[in-house]
């Protein structure tokens, strides 16, 4: 199994946004050294999140880093000009010398629809034609294309022209069939959300995917899924665990509660019980990860990058011991194939 340590880039606290930022590129840093596979920003524009720009903030943590990939978490191409997606991100895989990948998605929130006029009447539409021609101008030097939601090109040449040739895109799916449709047409890896339910509406679109993959005419085989974490927390004691995590998991609960938002696990024992998230002792998250495997057969999995009320001491001691105690076991335990360019 590999792991990716990913960000929205949540700004809730008094802290600048400069500050904010700063702790994302040191993150980063610190996730090269304690050996995670990845480190990845979200996309969102819209409180409380600045993580409106990935790849700016990803070019700097390009240049702070050698090895970890670079993935984005989500790419919202439904929102944004493919042509304009594709340059920036051609740029940054030659800045990150091809440790690029992107997940992409629809994206949501009726907040950052409205800033780019997309309703959601089009936003499937959206997603599926700019990823077409996003597809296209990432392997092709010159494009002739027509669409509904941006002007027409005629032997098109986009500069530069990137390093990868083809870069791997991933499917990031919370509830959609539409996505995972997607991902399987075009034999492409898929993403699970697995952050705010149970395991098993994730679990059926999993199962989706693979069905539609094989319809499309893919050897199951082939197939490739990660999937994400509510949260993490180890220490030796599940005792200790749940005693530096409960304030933690109450504030975001409260967080919910003042943005209006669902609450669907009100106690941190209903979510350590019924969601994905992984607090506790190192062998009860090895158990926890090797169950939801055996329903997802997942070969790359993420944890918050961010401190998430956590002392700066205490998420590196819990990002250590997961990479001590927790990561070889699962490492073993579950096969993974490499990433692209030859990255183990």
């Amino acid at each position: 199994m590999k792991f990716l340590a990913i960000t929205l880039i949540t700004h809730t606290d008094g802290r600048s946004a400069t500050e904010r930022f700063r702790e994302v590129v040191e993150n980063a840093v610190l996730a090269e050294e304690l050996g995670f596979d990845g480190f990845g920003v979200g996309e969102r524009h819209e409180r409380p999140f600045i993580s409106s720009s990935p790849p700016v903030v990803l070019s700097h943590i390009a240049a702070r880093t050698s090895r970890i990939r670079l993935f984005t978490a989500v790419t919202t191409l439904s929102l944004l000009d493919p042509v304009r997606a594709f340059e920036d991100y051609a740029t940054l895989d030659h800045l990150s010398d091809g440790r690029l990948e992107l997940i992409i998605g629809k994206g949501n929130g009726a907040a950052q629809a409205k800033l780019f006029h997309v309703t959601a009447e089009d936003q499937w539409d959206r997603n599926h034609e700019s990823y077409e021609l996003f597809r296209r101008l990432w392997r092709e030097d010159k494009v002739t294309w027509q669409g509904r939601f941006r002007p027409a090109l005629v032997e098109a040449e986009t500069w530069p022209r990137p390093l990868q040739r083809p870069i791997r895109v991933w499917h990031g799916s919370a509830t959609s069939k539409e996505s995972v449709d997607l991902a399987a047409r075009y034999g492409d890896p898929l993403f699970s959300a697995n952050v705010s339910h149970p395991i098993d509406p994730y679990a059926e679109l999993i199962d989706h995917y693979r069905q539609r993959w094989a319809f499309y005419g893919h050897d199951p085989a082939d197939a490739l899924v990660g999937a994400g974490t509510a949260g993490y927390y180890a220490a030796r004691a599940s005792q200790e665990a749940i005693a530096v995590y409960r304030p933690i998991y109450d504030a975001r609960v409260a967080l919910q509660r003042r943005l209006g938002l669902p609450i669907v696990f009100p106690t941190l024992e209903e979510a350590i019980e019924r969601s994905s998230i992984l607090v506790g002792s190192p062998q009860q998250i090895i158990d926890k990860v090797l169950r939801y495997h055996k329903r997802f057969g997942h070969e790359v999995m993420h944890l918050h990058a961010d401190a998430d009320g956590l002392t700066h001491k205490q998420h590196r001691d819990a990002l250590e011991l997961f990479q001590a105690e927790i990561a070889p076991v699962l490492r073993a335990e579950i096969p993974s194939r490499p990433f692209p360019g030859g990255a183990a």
